[in-house]
This record gives structure tokens, sequence and C-alpha cells, in this order.
């Protein structure tokens, strides 16, 4: 088991100590600690960073709440401005981290405590249950088909159905089941156990227990990324979820998806029919000071144009309106994006906000104004789609407490100097890339991922040239 130490930190949102087995990660823990480097976060930037780290010669743990990594680009259909297919894009590299060496994968689990000082730290972690023993599991996924209970898809938002055994994408790495103890039968009622008896290596195990396990780590790098604003409970005037046909932009993404629950078929949530006129809706609480978002969520007006164009794709003859603000591309290539959604697609823009939605018959109602001509709008649509702010992780301030670093009043974490040091923090050995630190799209965010991976990189090896000069 290794040594224990007694780490205090959080769980829940509540100081709690617990003794963490030290010297339990062999391989990572056979190389010196200034070569050992956490990253929080296995989405695209976090993996950018392992990747690099680990391509260097430095042992990585890179560490997800989720079963498994990808984040949310792997929730993508395509990406703008190339439109490539974004799964084809991700999920090398996700295979790259579950491969790599250098890189140890830690998924479902969440980091509750931090000690020491920048170039020593150790990190208290606590492993989430998962009722099924990984080591065993071969991921043929037997369990996941003879799961008699359905329910609604995180990976799939609002459009699709999961088992209660199940792995986040079919690309998931690592390609290991969870089951969810709300809504299995065996756990709930005594009853079902299927997934046990169907299993061929006994892996399922409705009696396992929560762990904790702690690392010691030369640096570490936060890359948390994003979630959606929660519109349905915060924004009533856009029907507060209650309309099924008003979607959000990530579970439009799941309806375009060739790997999606519709196989790519453009259908709207209501009655499975194509939806011929479509409404797109940007800023949905975002650039609204006075009782939502004050930010600008940046890459909204790009994904917006690039649904509109998949849309169109799909559904030739069908009809394309888009309210907004103004717009706001800002990135190589972005700007002949949007002109090209215009022309070519036959989109019509209109500059002004939807002020509010409503169901007539089969109908998404959207009244709204065009700011230009002065005139109110109505439209009749058949499926609404909101560009959502996005907004930080949940759990995004409690992280920042426990590794002592700060978050601004949208919960982003800060940066030293957001020109000159943008992903160093406060607190030396500690660095942030992505969406935790400010909303960013996929270009950027890869990119904070390798600067982050470098300065981690350049703070460890100053920090080990010291350490033998002072020998």
């Amino acid at each position: 088991m290794g040594e224990l130490v007694e780490l205090t930190g959080l769980k829940d949102g509540q100081p709690v100590t617990c003794a963490c087995a030290l010297g339990n990660l062999t391989e990572f823990e056979s190389v010196p600690v200034d070569r050992r480097v956490m990253v929080i976060g296995g989405g695209i930037t976090g993996i950018t960073a392992a990747i690099d780290l680990g391509n260097a010669g430095y042992q990585v743990m890179l560490v997800d709440r989720l079963p498994s990594v990808g984040g949310r680009m792997l929730q993508l259909s395509e990406t703008f401005p190339t439109l490539d297919c974004a799964q084809c894009t991700l999920t090398p590299r996700t295979v790259e981290s579950g491969q790599h060496p250098k890189v140890t994968l830690k998924t479902s689990c969440e980091v509750i405590g931090l000690e020491g000082e920048p170039g020593d730290f150790t990190v208290s972690l606590r492993q989430k249950v998962t009722y099924v023993d990984w080591n065993k599991c071969t991921g043929c996924g037997t369990c996941i088909q003879k799961c008699p209970s359905k329910g609604i898809a995180l990976f799939e938002r609002d459009a699709g159905r999961m088992t209660a055994i199940y792995t986040l994408s079919p690309q998931a790495v690592p390609n290991k089941p969870q089951i969810d103890p709300d809504r299995c039968r065996y756990l709930t009622k005594g009853k079902c156990g299927v997934c046990a008896k169907s299993c061929p290596v006994g892996a399922i195990d409705y009696k396992q227990q929560e762990s904790f396990f702690a690392a010691r780590v030369g640096a570490i790098i936060v890359a948390t990324g994003f979630d959606i604003y929660d519109w349905k409970n915060k924004m009533p005037e856009y029907g507060g979820g209650k309309i099924p046909d008003v979607i959000d932009g990530l579970t439009m993404e799941r309806y375009l998806s060739a790997s999606g629950p519709t196989a790519g078929a453009m259908v709207r949530p209501s009655d499975g029919k194509e939806p011929k006129e479509i409404v797109f809706i940007q800023c949905v609480g975002s650039r609204n000071p006075e009782f939502h978002k004050a930010y600008c969520s940046r890459v909204c007006c790009m994904y917006t144009a690039k649904h509109a164009r998949l849309y169109k794709h799909k559904v030739h003859d069908g009809q394309v309106y888009v309210f907004y603000i103004d717009i706001r591309s800002t990135g190589k290539g972005y700007e002949q994006f949007i002109q090209q959604s215009v022309s070519e697609e036959e989109i019509i823009y209109i500059r002004g906000r939807a002020a509010r939605l409503y169901r007539e018959g089969d109908k998404v109602m959207v009244q709204g104004a065009d700011t230009l001509t002065g005139k109110k709008i109505e439209i009749a649509a058949d499926m609404v789609v909101l560009a959502a702010a996005m907004v930080p992780n949940a759990g995004a301030q409690e992280l920042a407490d426990i590794l002592g670093i700060e978050c601004n009043a949208d919960g982003f974490f800060i940066e030293d100097n957001y020109k000159l040091s943008p992903v160093e923090t406060g607190r030396q050995g500690i660095y942030i890339a992505g969406c935790c630190q400010g909303i960013k799209d996929i270009a950027d965010s890869s990119a904070q991922g390798s600067a982050a991976a470098s300065k981690a990189l350049v703070f460890l090896s100053t920090l080990r040239r010291q350490n033998q000069e002072a020998v």
C-alpha cells in the first residue's frame, strides 16, 4: 500500500481529513517528484498539455471527474471554420493519452486536498464509485446491451437515452463502463442484477466503495473547461425548458453528429419530424449584465453559423433565421465563414433579441424585433436553438480554494497577468489553461494547453538545475 499521509481538504464543500496512500502508483512514483505533473481536466486542453509533457519525458497524471477523457469537444459534430469532424480530430488524441507510456489516466476522480510547496506538492484525490472493477473489465459492452433500465443520456444531452450502466460515448477512453446508482434497479430496489449475471469476467461490484489516495507532483495544470448556462431554470421567457423543440447549441451538436442518437438525421425532439423552419437565438444569457452574464461567450456567433450551415446541408429546402446583437468573428478564416453562411446558404440574419418564445400547436412562436428596421417580428418555427452562455464548470471555486488560487466574479480562474502571463497563477507551480481561464475556441484552448505545459517544464527544469547546483 505504501506510506499513509493525513491530508486536509474539501469534500462536497465541507472540510475533511483523510488518510491517503502514498506510493500505490508504482510507475508514477518511480521518477523524481520534480519530473511529475498533474493535469486536472481531460478535455482537449488537458490532453494537449499531458501529451506535450509526456513527450518531453515527464510523468503525467491526467485527472478527470468523468469516467472518460475528451471533454466537450467529443460532443461536437464538426468544428468551424473548416467543418472538420470533431471526433475524427480528437479521438486520436484521447487514444494517445490513454496509451502514452508517460501518462497515467485517473478518471472518475476528484481533487479534494493539497499540501506542500511548489515543486513538491502532495495532492489528495477521491476515487469515485463506478460499481465496476476496471481491473477486471475488458470493455466488451455486454452489460450495457443487457441492461433494461433507460434514462436521459448525459453525453447526448436531451437528444438521446442511455442504460443505467454506460460509457459516456462509443469512443470513450478508457472504454470501461460505470453504473448510475440513481437509475440502477439493483442499487435502488435490490432487484435486477442483469449486468452482473451477463458479465463474462465478473467485473460488476455493487458493494464497491469510494477510495482515497495521494500523489506527489512538482507542478499542477488546471484545465477544467466550461459548462452551459442554466437557461432552463433562469430564462422563463425562452420556455424554461418546457418547450421540447427549444434546445441549446450543445444539444444541437448531438442531433447533427453522425454518431449521435439520430445518426445525423435532422429531426425535432417533439415528434421526430424534419424541421423546415428553424430559428437560432444568440447571446442567450451572455452580454446581459442586468439579469445574467455580462461577458461575451466569444464562440457563439461562429458555432451558430456552423449549426445553420450544417442544418442546410441536411435540409436543403429549410429556412434559417438568426437573431443576433452583432457578429463577433475574430479568428483565422472566421469572417469568411460568416459571409459564406449568408451568401451561399441564404441564412437570414435579424439584428435584435428575441423577446419571448411560446408554443402554439406544433409550432414555436418567436417574438422579437428587427432593430435595423424598427419592426416587430413573429416567426412560427418548427425548432429553436439557443446559443446559451458558456460558464465555468461546477466546482471551480471549490477547486480554487483547494489549490490556493483565485476566481473572478464570473467564476473563471484568474491569471497572473492577462497579457504577459496568461497561464500562470498567483501561486508558483500551478498553471491554468483553456476555458477555465476564460472562454475561447478549440484552437486557442489547445495553444494554452501547450503553453501551460511549457511553463511547467521551465519551472521544473529550473528547480531541478537549482537542486543539482545546491548538491
